[in-house]
């Protein structure tokens, strides 16, 4: 190789270096919030007007449930959501929400992680009722973009029935 040569891709080694750690530096904090798999947007007091659920697929959601560290709404019709949900979800039907939303709020508390489901990927409804979650002042709210389907066919823990 010429001499050349090797000092040109010696200059680019060293700015791709050096730009990446300045880059790593200015975002030590999002990246790390990322790895972790916190969350990383939240709804300020007064913005949860525009504030949308985010995304999480079904190994996050397998590992929050493992954890116990969310709690798992199905916004789904409740003859669907008793014929099978995830197990220990409860149930709030997106339909319903505008009266059940106040209840609930009375029941879980604010600062409580929420996971958001319904029929899958086509299914907007989980989406929907996350942000009327928000708008109700839940910090915290994931959709499970899998939804019900896609725990079931991965024969995670469901249970039937009205409860």
């Amino acid at each position: 190789m010429k001499p050349e040569v090797k000092q040109s891709l010696l200059g680019i080694i060293v700015v791709v270096i050096l730009a990446s750690m300045i880059g790593i530096g200015l975002n030590w904090k999002l990246l790390a919030n990322a790895w972790s798999g916190k969350v990383v947007a939240k709804s300020p007091a007064g913005s949860s007007q525009l504030a949308i659920p985010l995304p999480l697929g079904l190994m996050q959601v397998k590992e929050l449930f493992d954890k116990k560290e969310a709690i798992f709404i199905d916004s789904r019709d409740r003859n669907t959501y008793a014929a099978g949900h995830i197990k220990g979800a409860i149930s709030l039907p997106l339909l319903e929400a505008g009266t059940l939303v106040a209840e609930f709020s009375g029941r879980i508390p604010n600062n409580a992680m929420l996971v958001v489901y319904c029929n899958g990927y086509a299914c907007e409804d989980s989406v929907e009722l996350g942000k009327q979650l928000l708008a109700a002042g839940y910090a915290t709210v994931y959709y499970f973009d899998g939804g019900f389907p896609a725990w079931r066919d991965a024969r995670y823990p469901t249970a039937g029935g009205k409860q």
